[in-house]
């Protein structure tokens, strides 16, 4: 995230104390699927509710990070799966939640790995 995208982040998101996960960031910022289900009928969908705002933050960081190697891989995978560019957007947006909980969790800037995962 640049500084841009990190202030609108900070003022978006306030204090972090009030999520207790990533997955709880996930679901405020609407990337977070909700299961429904009626009888013996389950399917996961989009929310509808959340912070567009927040989603927003995520959904440009995550198209700017393609220029990273990891997660072009990341993406790479998403579309072998046969998800769509925004499907696979998403997905990443998802992803980097999770990597910026564990960089504030830590409190340690983020260190790429030398080389992307492939599975």
């Amino acid at each position: 995230m640049g500084t841009v995208l990190t202030a609108e982040f900070i003022a978006e998101a306030g204090d972090l104390s009030r999520f207790r996960s990533a997955d709880a960031l996930a679901s405020a910022a609407d990337l977070a699927p909700v299961l429904r289900q009626s009888g013996k009928v389950r399917y996961l969908r989009r929310a509808n509710g959340g912070n567009k705002a927040l989603k927003r933050v995520f959904y440009q960081s995550a198209f700017c990070s393609l220029h990273s190697p990891t997660s072009q891989a990341f993406y790479a995978r998403k579309r072998r799966e046969g998800k769509r560019h925004h499907q696979a957007l998403i997905a990443l947006a998802r992803r980097r939640v999770g990597v910026l909980w564990a960089m504030l969790r830590e409190r340690r800037p983020f260190e790429p790995r030398s080389r992307p995962l492939t599975a």
